[in-house]
């Protein structure tokens, strides 16, 4: 029997959390949403519904400024989150 230790994580220290999380993962995705809804043209590219006289190509983007700041926020604080449980893996160690 042979007590290596495999390949992927021979650089990591013992205890170290993995360089993926899924707060990580998490906040990609939440910061990815807005970029894709808004590239995806065709999915708002028209005149109705309007609403107050403005076409719907207008205010879908415009409603997406508070959207994306929600998203943003969210991926703030999932990455805060993933950073205090490397600190205190490290034993709350200064950077």
């Amino acid at each position: 029997m042979s007590s290596e230790v495999p390949e992927s994580d021979a650089g990591a220290p013992e205890g170290a959390l993995p360089q993926v999380t899924p707060e990580r993962v998490l906040a990609g995705i939440s910061l990815a949403v807005p970029v894709v809804a808004l590239l995806w043209v065709s999915s708002y590219a028209k005149l109705t519904p309007a609403l107050g006289g403005m076409p719907f190509f207008y205010w879908y983007q415009i409603a997406w400024i508070p959207v994306s700041a929600l998203f943003t926020g969210t991926a703030y604080l999932l990455l805060n989150r993933d950073e205090q449980r490397r600190r205190a893996a490290r034993g709350g160690e200064p950077r």
